[in-house]
């Protein structure tokens, strides 16, 4: 029976985590101008 508490307890918890992310609203950040290294540099 604990176990089933605790289970119904982490997953109100999990969903009222989501629900506040999710009110808060998309993030009004950018993109860095700098682009990603995607190779490795040649060794001299």
């Amino acid at each position: 029976m604990r176990a089933l508490i605790a289970a119904a307890t982490g997953l109100a918890l999990a969903l009222a985590l989501v629900l506040t992310i999710t009110a808060m609203g998309p993030q009004t950040g950018g993109t860095s101008p700098k682009p990603l290294l995607t190779t490795v540099p040649a060794h001299p």
